[in-house]
């Protein structure tokens, strides 16, 4: 899996957003918090998800919200075959404004990894945690193991 470019940031740069990603229909549930700049891409947030709950990258993805559509990238490169948005064209802010707001983020379509996301907070510039995380984004907690790939679902 690549990482997208790294950038360096310092402590008061960027307002941050807290979500709370669940992987739906897990018992127990399966989630992580994360804290990323209001600004990333959907498509560093799904590295993001990616690396949180230790996976690979190794499927399609999308993120849903207010049934639109924001399709990632192919992992064997080239943007996915839909009618959908390209992810890798939006910021997080430009999908999500508010607090407590929920949207979906789809992994594998065989497997039917469906996570629901809640934007827990929005994080004034310079309280967030990201500023020594040379990844851009922070995981501040969660709870129970990821499936593995390929397992075939829940």
């Amino acid at each position: 899996m690549s990482k997208p470019a790294s950038r360096k940031r310092t402590p008061s740069s960027d307002p941050a957003y807290q979500l709370k990603i669940t992987l739906k229909g897990s018992q127990p549930p399966i989630w992580r918090r994360l804290q990323v700049p209001a600004d990333c891409k959907l498509e560093t947030l799904h590295w993001a998800i990616q690396v949180a709950m230790g996976w690979e990258d190794d499927h399609l993805h999308c993120f849903i919200n207010d049934g639109q559509q924001y399709m990632g990238h192919n992992p064997m490169g080239g943007k996915m075959d839909s009618d959908g948005e390209d992810a890798a064209l939006y910021r997080l802010s430009d999908v999500v404004r508010r607090e407590k707001a929920k949207f979906t983020y789809e992994y594998d379509f065989g497997d039917d990894w469906n996570h629901t996301i809640v934007v827990e907070k929005i994080i004034p510039a310079g309280g967030a945690a990201l500023a020594d995380s040379p990844n851009g984004f922070a995981c501040l907690a969660g709870k129970e193991a990821c499936p593995p790939e390929d397992c075939g679902g829940i």
